[in-house]
C-alpha cells in the first residue's frame, strides 16, 4: 500500500483583534495596548496605529464598520471622550463600532473609565424619569464627559436595554488607571489559544 502522506499544515493564522476607542489623550496608552497584544500573537486592528484594513473607495465609517464585521474578536475602550466623525444627529465612529460589535454578537470585551460610570449615576435623575423613560437634557461639554452620548456607548456595551437575565456578553470592566486596564487586558488576552477556543465553540 502506498505510504499515507500527512498534509503539510502550517500554524493557524493570527486572530484578528480589533481595538476600538477614541484616541485623543490616550495615544501613549494605546501604544502600550497595541504592543502587548501584538506581542501575544494577535493581528491587532487599531485606527490609531493605522492597521485597520481599508478600502480607499469607502468612507472611514464604512471601513471601520466592515472591520468590526470581519474581525475575530473586539476590545472596546470607553472614556469620557466621544470621538471623531460626529455631525448633526450623527454618532461618532467609536460609538458606531461598539453598537455594531454588539449587534453582530462579536466575541467582545469592554473597558470603561471610572469617571463614566460615576457620571452615569449622577446624571441618571436628569436623563430618566421615575419610570425609566428618557427626559430632555441640555448637556454642555465638561472635562470629565465630552458628550452625553458617551453614556449611551456604555449602555450599549452593558446591554442596558435588556432584562438582567438576558444580558449575555455584557461584561464591562471598570478601570481608574492605565495599569488597571492593562491588568485586565493581560489577564484576558495573554493566551490566544483560549480566545480561539471561545470563537470555535
Amino acid at each position: 500500500m502506498p505510504e499515507e502522506v500527512t498534509p503539510n499544515v502550517g500554524p493557524p493564522s493570527k486572530l484578528k483583534l480589533m481595538v476600538s476607542s477614541t484616541v485623543y489623550g490616550l495615544e501613549g496608552f494605546l501604544d502600550q495596548v497595541f504592543a502587548i497584544l501584538e506581542g501575544y500573537g494577535y493581528e491587532v486592528w487599531m485606527s490609531h496605529k493605522g492597521t485597520i484594513p481599508t478600502n480607499p473607495k469607502r468612507t472611514a465609517f464604512t471601513n471601520c464598520l466592515e472591520a468590526v464585521n470581519v474581525c475575530d474578536a473586539f476590545l472596546g475602550i470607553i472614556t469620557g471622550n466621544y470621538g471623531s466623525g460626529v455631525g448633526p444627529n450623527q454618532r461618532s465612529i467609536a460609538h458606531r463600532e461598539i453598537v455594531r460589535a454588539v449587534s453582530q454578537k462579536k466575541l467582545r470585551w469592554f473597558l470603561v473609565h471610572h469617571d463614566v460610570v460615576v457620571a452615569r449615576q449622577l446624571l441618571r435623575q436628569f436623563r430618566l424619569d421615575e419610570k425609566g423613560a428618557k427626559k430632555t437634557l441640555v448637556f454642555k461639554r465638561t472635562a470629565v464627559l465630552e458628550d452625553i452620548r458617551v453614556l449611551e456607548m456604555y449602555e450599549s456595551a452593558i446591554r442596558h436595554n435588556l432584562p438582567l437575565s438576558k444580558r449575555a456578553g455584557n461584561w464591562v470592566q471598570e478601570y481608574s488607571s492605565h495599569s488597571d486596564a492593562m491588568r485586565f487586558i493581560e489577564s484576558q488576552f495573554r493566551e490566544p489559544s483560549r480566545i480561539r477556543q471561545l470563537i470555535e465553540r
